[in-house]
């Protein structure tokens, strides 16, 4: 009885590995080539999109894409060798797509709007943006986020859809300083805005093509206060706003303008004790 079932199992494996092994074979022959060629396909494409200068972000996404349709089309052919039923298999896989795409709706509102975000380019790497109360330098625009690197160095990684529908402020890649000094008020303005524009210009951090703003910006209590802008480049906008205060006061100091401490009145109210 022992005999006769294992020869039994024998003849059924031998039958099946007959029937079913060149199907086997084949089809594992198509996945072979479908991954040489989406592998040969994307290389192409990609010294392709290379030329034409593609966002780094959309050649990664486009490179993904056209590798899978590529596979896809070896494995259905793969799965037809097989005589495998595509119909009910894709009436399955739609339904699992559904269940997958609410699991991965945030995941999914990332990629459009990274999509957006690539195609407008409402702001580059490189520049400095402000938005939903962070702000820093655009350090990377990829598929499913935005990272901002702030001042003190620190990295802020934003969602993509946070950002597509919110107001954004794009300084770009030089800012404008905001500076003021307050002089006295017998100060003779307009050589303290010469001076100014004098201590300004030869700052190396400054951008001689963008004209500053020097003025008078208005009077307060004990002095007039005079506002100095001057562009600089993005890295330049902490170290240049420092490096104009001090000399702006050594300056000022040197020429003989005064610079008043801010003045305060404290009235001293005494009660006479009741008779």
């Amino acid at each position: 009885m022992d005999t006769q079932q294992l020869e039994n199992t024998k003849q059924f494996i031998i039958n099946h590995a007959i029937t079913y092994g060149p199907k086997v074979f084949v089809a594992i022959l198509f996945l072979i080539v479908g991954s040489v060629v989406a592998g040969w396909v994307c290389g192409a494409f990609g010294s392709w999109l290379d030329k034409r200068q593609t966002e780094p972000p959309i050649r990664m996404l486009l490179l993904r894409l056209t590798r899978l349709l590529v596979f896809a089309f070896f494995f259905i052919m793969a799965l037809q060798n097989l005589g495998v039923e595509l119909v009910p298999l894709i009436a399955g896989l739609g339904v699992a797509g559904v269940g997958i795409g609410l699991a991965l709706q945030g995941v999914l509102q990332n990629l459009v709007a990274g999509l957006v975000i690539i195609f407008t380019k409402p702001f580059r790497v490189g520049e400095f943006i402000e938005i939903l109360h962070v702000n820093g330098e655009v350090t990377s625009v990829e598929i499913f986020s935005t990272t901002l690197r702030h001042a003190d160095l620190s990295r802020i990684v934003i969602p993509n859809r946070k950002i597509v529908g919110e107001v954004l402020h794009n300084y770009g890649k030089i800012r404008q300083l905001d500076l003021a000094v307050g002089i006295a008020m017998d100060t003779d303005i307009s050589r303290a805005l010469a001076l100014a524009r004098q201590i300004t210009s030869v700052n190396a951090r400054v951008l001689k093509e963008m004209d500053p703003f020097i003025a008078v910006s208005q009077l307060a209590d004990s002095s007039i206060c005079i506002a100095v802008k001057p562009w600089v480049k993005l890295p330049d906008y902490g170290p240049a706003g420092g490096e104009l205060y001090q000399s702006l006061i050594d300056g000022f100091r040197s020429a003989g303008i005064r610079i008043p401490p801010p003045q305060r009145e404290v009235r001293v109210i005494q009660q006479t004790a009741a008779a």
